[in-house]
């Protein structure tokens, strides 16, 4: 029974948690087990296996830890790094300085670079201070792939070629919590040291896991890393993984069965049609926000996200209105808009397992709710918009053609 029970489907449109398919629910839906039983640990094998998939790597060894993005965030700086150490991280929104404050706390010396929210990184400053740190001090670089407060998506190959301009042996730390198995991602290609995402986001999974990729490198520098870190250790992971049992602590049983059913839906679409389909939806809710007259939160195409877009609107309306509205009389949910956008923008999150005509009902909603709240937008012209692009755009389902 829900807490606040609404006929008919709540419409899941926050940038995360998102909306699990069925075959995942089922799959979870099951009794507890005993972990060190030969059956997890076949299980898990063949998870690690497939999970390299997602961040398109061969060379990475992956981590399934039950905990969020947070944890994983710290994960990957703890056992990378030592206090003191200087890390470059890239200020351009909210969830990027939420990574920078655990930085700070974790007590590492983070040289902040700091843009306009709706903008991203500024990687010509990167290059400056990659070009001016002959001493090599600069031991990471951290950026967040796509800021969902935003709706921002970095150039993750610009940032390796600039470290690779400069010659410079700074790891590469990106969170991609709301990118991997959405947006275009490649571990190896892009020299990413250390990757990692959330299971709410686009893996449609309920919270819970935190899945890290880390490179040999990345390995390789745990051994001189001096942050403490116990729950968090990969030392503890590796030494399971060569005995051969995977789990130094107990594990959620329910969210590996329900791992394994959400990277069989993954790969049963083809992960090349996943992004497409993720462009897709992005495309289509650009269109629709530019038909109502209102703006995107992202200043320039080059950095718009195909998993979230945050919609400016009037000084005369609070956005927070906007998602009240939403979910009091059209039990939608979308995203309030945070921070230094708090009031100014709310966001619409197209990411996971969605497709486009369940888009077209949370864009027909918002333009109810936009009347509502007093801007004049003509009903039907976002949806329109939307349908002419996606008519044309949208493929034969594969396993029904």
């Amino acid at each position: 029974m829900d807490y606040v029970y609404g006929p008919g489907r709540n419409h899941l449109f926050v940038p995360g948690p998102v909306n699990i398919p069925e075959p995942v629910l089922r799959a979870m839906n099951r009794n507890n087990e005993d972990y060190r039983s030969p059956a997890v640990p076949a299980l898990t094998k063949t998870l690690l296996e497939d999970v390299k998939k997602i961040f398109k790597t061969t060379t990475g060894t992956p981590f399934l830890i039950p905990t969020t993005g947070t944890g994983a965030w710290e994960s990957a700086l703890t056992n990378t790094l030592s206090p003191g150490d200087r890390t470059v991280s890239f200020l351009i929104g909210q969830f990027s300085l939420l990574w920078i404050d655990q930085q700070q706390r974790l007590n590492f010396n983070v040289d902040v670079v700091e843009s306009e929210w709706g903008q991203g990184a500024n990687l010509d400053i990167l290059a400056e201070k990659l070009a001016a740190d002959n001493a090599h001090t600069i031991k990471a670089v951290c950026i967040v792939h796509n800021e969902t407060a935003t709706g921002v998506t970095n150039n993750l190959a610009k940032v390796r070629k600039i470290l690779d301009d400069y010659n410079h042996p700074a790891l590469f730390l990106v969170d991609g919590v709301s990118s991997i198995c959405a947006l275009d991602f490649r571990m190896d290609e892009w020299g990413v040291d250390v990757a990692l995402t959330g299971s709410q986001k686009a893996l449609s999974l309920p919270t819970g896991l935190g899945i890290v990729c880390a490179s040999p490198k990345a390995l390789e520098a745990t051994k001189t890393a001096k942050s403490v870190r116990v729950f968090f250790d990969w030392n503890d992971y590796l030494k399971f993984y060569k005995l051969g049992t995977f789990w130094p602590y107990t594990p959620s049983i329910q969210l590996l069965y329900g791992l394994r059913a959400a990277l069989d839906l993954l790969f049963e679409e083809g992960l090349d049609n996943v992004i497409a389909r993720h462009s897709r939806l992005g495309k289509a809710t650009r269109l629709a926000v530019e038909a109502w007259g209102l703006k995107n939160c992202t200043e320039k195409e080059e950095w718009y996200s195909n998993t979230v877009t945050a919609v400016v609107i009037p000084p005369y309306i609070d956005s927070s209105e906007i998602v009240r509205r939403a979910w009091k009389r059209y039990n939608l949910s979308l995203g309030l808009g945070l921070n230094k956008v708090a009031g100014k923008v709310f966001r619409i999150g197209h990411l996971g397992n969605l497709n486009e005509l369940q888009l077209l009902g949370c864009l027909a909603g918002v333009e109810m709710i936009l009347k509502d709240v007093g801007y004049p937008v003509k009903l039907g012209s976002g949806v329109a918009a939307a349908c002419a692009y996606l008519q044309n755009n949208i493929p034969l389902i594969p396993s029904r053609i």
